[in-house]
C-alpha cells in the first residue's frame, strides 16, 4: 500500500454490523478512518465505549477510528466514501452525500439489494443522484460482519468500473485476513448480493420444516441457476455469478445461522409471524424487500425464477411455508439446463 492509500481519510457511512466491522478493518489497517451515523446520541455511546456494544460488543475501536454525527464536516476531509446502509436507506443517503461531492470524490457502497420500490440496482441510483462523473465501485461477497471484525479469514470482490479505483479499494481492505479480488463486472456483483438474501430465506424454511441436507443442497444449486438466469439477462457476466459474489455469498447465507435471512426463514418454518421474527431478529433483513423486487425484475425479464416466487408468496401472499415447498416439488419435470 502506497503512502497516499495510507494518508488519505475514507469515512463510512453506517453504524450498524457492517459498516462498523468495515470501519475496524480499514482502521485496523493503519489508515484514518471516520465511520458516521445520523442518530448524535448514538455515536456519542460507540465514541465513549470505544465499541459498538449492540451489534459487535466483543470487538474495540482501533485507535485510528474516529466516530461523527456531523457529514458536512467529514465529508470535507474525506475523498473516499463507503456507504453501509441498507438498501431502504441508501438513495436517502446519497442524498446527504451529493451537495458535498466534489471532483475528486470516489464512492464505494457495500449494500446489498435492489431499490425498495423501483427494483433498480444500486449502480444505477448512483448514477441518478450523483452523475457519473466520479469513479464508483460496490463491494461484495460471503461475508458475516461478526467474523470481519474478529479479523477471521475472509474474501470479498470489489468491483468497478474503473481498474484504477478498483486497486486502490483492494489495496485499502488488504490485510493477512482479509484478501479483495477486483472485477469489472459491477452488475453481477449487485445482481449476486440481491438474489443471494432471497434464496437464503428459502434455505432456512426448507431447514426448518426438517427436510435435510439433500434439499438444502438441491436448493442452493437450483437457486444458483435463478441468481445466473437474472443476472444473464441484465448483462452480467456467469463467472462473477459463479465467484465470491455469486455463488460464494449464497453458499454462505444459506447455510450458516449468522445469515439473518436463513434465520427468518427458520423463524416462518417454525410457526413464528413474519412481523414477530424480524421483531425478534431486530435488524434490516434484506431478503424480505429483495423478494418482492427480485420477482417483479424477473416478470419483467419473463425469466423463470419459482424459487423466488414462492419465497415472495410466503413473505407477501400469505402462503404457507410447507405448501410453498410442495408447489415447487410439484413443479412440471424439465431438463436441467
Amino acid at each position: 500500500m502506497n503512502a497516499e492509500t495510507k494518508a488519505s481519510p475514507i469515512v463510512v457511512l453506517g453504524a450498524g454490523s457492517w459498516g462498523t466491522a468495515l470501519a475496524i478493518l480499514l482502521a485496523r489497517n493503519g489508515q484514518p478512518v471516520w465511520m458516521w451515523g445520523r442518530d448524535a446520541r448514538h455515536v456519542a455511546e460507540l465514541s465513549a465505549a470505544r465499541r459498538n456494544a449492540r451489534f459487535l460488543p466483543d470487538v474495540p475501536f482501533p485507535d485510528s477510528l474516529s466516530l461523527t454525527s456531523d457529514l458536512p464536516q467529514v465529508l470535507a476531509v474525506a475523498r473516499d466514501i463507503l456507504i453501509a446502509v441498507p438498501s431502504a436507506g441508501f438513495r436517502a443517503t446519497l442524498g446527504l452525500v451529493a451537495p458535498h461531492v466534489g471532483s475528486d470524490t470516489r464512492l464505494v457502497w457495500a449494500t446489498k439489494g435492489l431499490e425498495p420500490g423501483t427494483g433498480r440496482l444500486l449502480h444505477e441510483i448512483v448514477a441518478e443522484v450523483l452523475g457519473g462523473a466520479i469513479p464508483t465501485a460496490v463491494i461484495s461477497g460471503p461475508t458475516f460482519a461478526h467474523e470481519v471484525a474478529k479479523g477471521l479469514p475472509t474474501a470479498v470482490t470489489v468491483a468497478s468500473t474503473s481498474e484504477g479505483f478498483a486497486a486502490h479499494l483492494a489495496a485499502r481492505l488488504h490485510s493477512s485476513t482479509f484478501r479483495a479480488y477486483t472485477s469489472a463486472d459491477v452488475t453481477g456483483v449487485e445482481v449476486g448480493g440481491a438474489v443471494k438474501n432471497v434464496l437464503a430465506i428459502a434455505a432456512g424454511i426448507a431447514d426448518g420444516l426438517g427436510f435435510g441436507a439433500n434439499t438444502r443442497a438441491a436448493l442452493i444449486t437450483r437457486g444458483l441457476a435463478e441468481m445466473m438466469r437474472m443476472g444473464g439477462a441484465l448483462g452480467a457476466q456467469r463467472e462473477t455469478l459463479m465467484g465470491l459474489a455469486g455463488l460464494g455469498d449464497l453458499v454462505l447465507t444459506c447455510t450458516d445461522n449468522q445469515s439473518r435471512n436463513r434465520r427468518l426463514g427458520l423463524a416462518l418454518a417454525q410457526g413464528q409471524t413474519l412481523n414477530d421474527a424480524l421483531a425478534v431478529i431486530g435488524q434490516a433483513v434484506e431478503g424480505v424487500q429483495s423478494a418482492r423486487e427480485v420477482l417483479h425484475v424477473a416478470q419483467a425479464l419473463n425469466i423463470e425464477m419459482p424459487i423466488t416466487e414462492q419465497v415472495y408468496q410466503v413473505l407477501h401472499a400469505g402462503r404457507k411455508p410447507r405448501d410453498a415447498v410442495t408447489a415447487l416439488l410439484n413443479r412440471d419435470q424439465k431438463a436441467e439446463l
